[in-house]
């Protein structure tokens, strides 16, 4: 077998992660979303110019480090008209999965409806596309964000999620139903004892790992549910602290570059607080992509999975 050709088997084999992302125009601190996400820091200090200038040039900064590291990265850039302060979010409000399933989900702050996209929709469907529209449950104020609200465990179809006033136990449990996912449900706080708003800033889910802060499960039969569940699919649990996750240490994604090489990628940081036991247990799962968030992080209350959609196919 000459190279070339392996080469060309290879690449045949490892496809490389493909993503979506949403390039900012007018992001800024979401007074609607606020209340319930207490990762967002408000300053009256800074221009709502001087913020978007910051966030655009961390997320190019961001998108380009994945495109270099060789993903398939998908960039529409955000409308000037409706104002969506948090567009640069879009996994709250699609999720691809295999076999041409797309989920449109339900979203509890009116302003961050307006991000569902009929051109972006219009791209991916296809004439097989099984398309799961939950968006009418908004109207009776039930709500679920998309992979902010769930983690998915794609290998073992195995969807998490924690309770809060966006992630409905019923609509989570009928979706995992439809994808033939098994669902855990659980309750996770904060410090202060308030539901944490999503659960991809506690938890992340790799192939072979899994970043978890246990201290925000306070239940013990809820803790117990999740660390049997994650020790069944023979995952690496991870632990962070409470400490950690407030500096989105949780919200990292495990991504594939055109070679199959795995990258796990985070802020600078959620890398910046990790301690050397931590960084030396995800680098044998990946290399580790980091890339400064800091204004996106700081005012939109999300971290470097929240600014990707997977696309599956």
């Amino acid at each position: 077998m000459n190279n070339n050709f392996l080469l060309t088997f290879v690449l045949m084999l490892n496809k490389a992660s493909k993503i979506l992302m949403i390039r900012p125009v007018k992001f800024g601190f979401n007074t609607q979303t606020a209340e319930s996400n207490s990762f967002q820091q408000k300053t009256d200090v800074e221009s709502i110019e001087n913020i978007q200038a910051k966030a655009l040039e961390e997320f190019n900064q961001f998108s380009n480090k994945l495109i270099a590291a060789g993903m398939d990265v998908v960039i529409y850039d955000d409308t000037t008209s409706p104002h969506t302060p948090d567009s640069i979010f879009p996994n709250n409000w699609i999720s691809f999965h295999e076999n041409n399933e797309l989920v449109l989900y339900p979203m509890l702050a009116e302003n961050r409806r307006l991000e569902r996209r009929t051109d972006i929709l219009s791209e991916f469907k296809k004439n097989n596309t099984i398309f799961i529209d939950l968006t009418k449950f908004e109207n009776k104020k039930m709500f679920l964000e998309g992979t902010g609200s769930i983690v998915f465990d794609y290998t073992h179809k195995v969807a998490y999620a924690n309770r809060s006033p966006r992630t409905d136990k019923m609509l989570f449990e009928q979706l995992c139903k439809q994808l033939n996912f098994e669902s855990v449900y659980f309750k996770a706080v904060d410090k202060n004892g308030n539901d944490i708003y999503h659960t991809n800033v506690l938890m992340c889910i790799g192939n072979g790992f899994a970043v978890l802060c246990k201290d925000c499960i306070q239940d013990k039969n809820d803790l117990a549910k999740v660390i049997d569940s994650l020790t069944f699919t023979k995952h690496e649990i991870i632990s962070i602290s409470y400490e950690q996750m407030n500096s989105f240490a949780g919200n990292m994604y495990q991504l594939y570059n055109f070679k199959g090489e795995s990258f796990i990628v985070l802020s600078e940081q959620a890398f910046k607080s990790l301690n050397q036991g931590q960084i030396k247990q995800l680098e044998q799962y990946g290399t580790l992509l980091h890339s400064p968030l800091y204004t996106i992080e700081q005012y939109g209350g999300g971290s470097a999975r929240c600014m990707i959609a997977d696309i599956k196919s």
